[in-house]
């Protein structure tokens, strides 16, 4: 039987939906203080929805924006948990409150895509730039073996 969207998912299940490892999710507790899951007797670890949002969220800035530990915590600094949750959850499903605390899920608003932050924006134009001169350098060796067959 399926959980409900509104479950607490335990680390396991968390980390099976973020896609990261469980000791991963752990270190991220370390790291950032807004990724703080509820605790149970024993320190079993329970995952709100609205955390499952900011884990999703830490995931793409660190791993696909290429962002830093630092650039993400300075990211929380300046523009607060909103702002953070916007990249895990871009349709809006989720409403933070000011204190940081998620209310219900609301039904799907119209949430303009979050931009990329002036952080994020060098550590990407680095990634193009190298994923073009592996291009241009996997270009190369093709042509090269094309015209030696022909």
């Amino acid at each position: 039987m399926a959980k409900s969207p509104n479950a607490f998912r335990t680390i396991s299940e968390a980390a099976e939906e973020i896609g990261a490892p469980q000791h991963v999710l752990r270190f991220w507790e370390t790291k950032f203080t807004f990724v703080a899951p509820l605790k149970r007797a024993g320190g079993r670890r329970f995952y709100r929805p609205q955390d499952l949002v900011v884990l999703k969220a830490v995931k793409r800035l660190l791993h696909d924006e290429g962002m830093t530990i630092k650039g993400v915590q300075r990211l929380y600094k300046e523009q607060g948990l909103k702002r953070i949750a916007a990249w895990g959850d871009p349709e809006g499903l989720v409403s933070f409150e000011p204190d940081g605390v998620a209310v219900e899920p609301v039904a799907a608003k119209p949430v303009a895509a979050p931009t990329p932050s002036p952080v994020a924006a060098p550590v990407s134009t680095v990634r193009l730039r190298q994923a073009l001169a592996e291009l241009e350098g996997a270009k190369a060796r093709l042509e090269a073996v094309l015209s030696r067959s022909a």
